[in-house]
């Protein structure tokens, strides 16, 4: 298995079919369609055809990546780096709820923003958030991420 990266604790990689059950958990939470507003994905195969279809990889050379656990592999979620609409390169990250609190975010969004920086030679990252979202405030400003 190709990792991209990888952190003390974490693994990152591009999305593969067998991330399907975990993506699929992760955007049928409600917590994530209230501070995303992303519809959930209807089916596990909806899913897979997700992965098997995230154009981004192709398109820009980067995109979202799946997390995983170092310790035995498990499927913790996904951060990365997404050229927008605006033409601004987002960082964003998701996590399943079972994982949050443990500073996975944090460590897995410092290290896209320095993947962005060093390896990508990006000139900036933005990194949004709902103001009612405070966890994923909070991980953006552990990184160093400033409020405009």
């Amino acid at each position: 298995m190709r990792f991209l990266f990888e952190t003390p604790r974490l693994l990152l990689r591009p999305f593969l079919p067998e991330d399907a059950p975990g993506l699929l958990e992760l955007n049928n939470d409600p917590e994530v369609q209230r501070f995303t507003g992303d519809p959930p994905f209807p089916s596990l195969e909806a899913a897979r055809r997700f992965v098997l279809e995230y154009p981004e990889y192709r398109r820009t050379g980067y995109g979202r990546w799946a997390v995983l656990q170092k310790t035995d592999g498990a499927f913790l979620g996904w951060c990365g780096l997404k050229l927008n609409e605006e033409e601004e390169v987002d960082l964003g990250f998701r996590f399943l709820r079972r994982y949050r609190g443990r500073g996975y975010a944090t460590e897995a969004a410092a290290a896209c923003l320095d993947y962005g920086f060093r390896t990508l030679n990006l000139p900036e990252i933005v990194g949004r958030a709902m103001t009612e979202n405070v966890a994923s405030i909070r991980v953006l400003e552990k990184i160093g991420l400033q409020f405009r």
